[in-house]
């Protein structure tokens, strides 16, 4: 898991990227705002990761802070994965659901002028982001296995992934960390929080001993009955 600072406007915030080594190569788990490529690759290279090593990149869902990366670490031969559900938008072809133009000239007006060129060409429609799409179950063979819960609701394609050798579920939006305490999606953020409330309940399949949520970082601790007061109103 890697902790980023990015400015949002006149505000910051604390992201979490999640990065899945293998031995020859590894997989970066979204890919934060369009200025993140320099703060997290230096921060692979101070975990020991070759910069130049082949990876792969797995989009949870669509929202800016975890696409907004995407055109800096795409090159030859990286395998973008999506959900289904979210390709359209990851590719340019739908609006992104929470980014309105205004917010995108917000957020284009503030970039230097090669990151907003970079940002608009990437997601003009033009451009195909996506490589792979992924369907809920599906078992991805990175860093021992690595299996794709879909979760609606804070996205139509959000996306939640298990790794099952170390029991860890990356959350991605659909639960956040707010002071040491594990919590369901942020409603402001979440159009249709009763989908996403319910896509919780899936996650019980799952024996979980660490989570990470792009929000809040870890959490570790008894997180089938904080899934279960989430969802006991449903």
């Amino acid at each position: 898991m890697l902790e980023v600072t990015v400015r949002v406007g006149a505000n910051q915030m604390v992201i979490h990227p999640s990065v899945i080594r293998d031995e020859q190569a590894y997989v970066l788990v979204d890919t934060g705002m369009p200025d993140c490529h320099g703060p997290i690759t230096k921060l692979l290279t101070e975990a020991g990761f070759d910069s130049l090593a082949p990876y792969s990149i797995i989009v949870t869902h669509q929202d800016v802070d975890h696409i907004g990366g995407l055109p800096e670490f795409q090159g030859e031969g990286v395998d973008v994965y999506a959900h289904t559900d979210d390709q359209p938008y990851i590719d340019g072809l739908k609006p992104l659901i929470k980014f309105s133009g205004e917010m995108k000239t917000r957020l284009l007006t503030s970039l230097p002028q090669n990151l907003a060129a970079a940002f608009e060409s990437a997601f003009s429609g033009k451009v195909k982001n996506v490589t792979r799409l992924l369907e809920d179950g599906e078992k991805l063979p990175f860093g021992g296995g690595l299996t794709v819960i879909h979760t609606p609701g804070h996205t139509p394609g959000h996306i939640c992934l298990y790794h099952e050798p170390s029991k860890t579920l990356i959350a991605g939006d659909a639960m956040v960390v707010e002071n040491g305490k594990l919590q369901g999606p942020r409603s402001t953020a979440t159009p249709d929080m009763k989908t996403a409330l319910a896509s919780l309940r899936k996650l019980q399949a799952y024996p979980i001993d660490t989570v990470i949520c792009y929000h809040g970082g870890l959490f570790q601790g008894d997180v089938h009955a904080v899934i279960e007061q989430l969802t006991e109103s449903l």
